[in-house]
């Protein structure tokens, strides 16, 4: 099934592209088909409502070009590095630290949601504002888990360790995995280069295989208010009049 609409570029309406630094709009755009079916629910689409029930890409997404079908995807070059935080053994109490790099966090509870988790790490001399997205927990029921962005973004990074003094349940412990290793695209079908972006929200019909899109290929980005993070110094592009903006 095919969901294709006319591709209409509104100018003034820049409210779901913070990402767009363009003084200008966006720029060149060519009208596109994607493969919807390479798209994931919460990372780069949304479900529709009751009064709008097409489901809805969100504006922003790094496209590839996938050279079998000429259809778009997501960008998957180099990925950034997932370790999850798990506290078993049902703690009633206690705390427990993770080292990253020689730096060893304060003591994080054993009931810690992802944001205590997040100021843990951010407070570190080695981790910035930024260089960690944390979801997940609280704990002990629920793993926490750390993906490194900013300046560790598309890195291989050491894996934590983790150090536990937790009390009451039954030999509680906390370790640390590393469940996607960080480093070069692991992709081989041409969507580990880089096309461009993915010009304004775009809708598509539950079912739709594909649909229509504008990918923006000349213009200016914000690359850390994308969607999908990634680190321009490690991007392969066919896209070289997209110029990259930090803020």
């Amino acid at each position: 099934m095919s969901d294709f609409q006319p591709v209409r570029v509104h100018e003034e309406a820049t409210a779901d592209r913070p990402w767009l630094a363009s003084l200008v709009g966006t720029n060149d755009t060519n009208s596109i088909l994607l493969d919807v079916t390479k798209f994931t629910e919460g990372v780069h689409w949304e479900r529709g409502t009751a009064l709008q029930p097409r489901n809805i890409i969100k504006s922003g997404i790094p496209l590839g070009k996938v050279t079998a079908t000429g259809l778009f995807a997501p960008y998957s070059g180099p990925r950034s590095e997932t370790q999850t935080v798990t506290v078993t053994g049902t703690p009633t109490g206690g705390t427990y630290t993770l080292t990253f790099s020689g730096q060893t966090t304060a003591a994080i509870p054993y009931n810690a949601t992802a944001a205590q988790v997040k100021a843990a790490l951010e407070a570190l001399s080695n981790i910035n504002p930024g260089d960690v997205v944390v979801t997940g927990g609280p704990h002990p029921g629920t793993a926490v888990v750390v993906v490194f962005a900013g300046q560790y973004l598309g890195d291989d990074v050491p894996q934590m360790t983790a150090s536990g003094s937790l009390t009451g349940g039954t030999s509680p412990a906390v370790a640390v995995a590393t469940t996607a290793g960080g480093g070069v695209a692991s992709a081989s079908d041409g969507t580990q280069i880089l096309a461009g972006f993915l010009a304004t929200e775009t809708l598509f019909a539950p079912g739709s295989t594909k649909s229509s899109g504008a990918l923006l290929w000349f213009g200016e980005v914000y690359a850390a208010k994308c969607p999908i993070p990634f680190d321009p110094s490690n991007v392969a592009s066919t896209a070289p009049g997209v110029n990259f903006h930090y803020r």
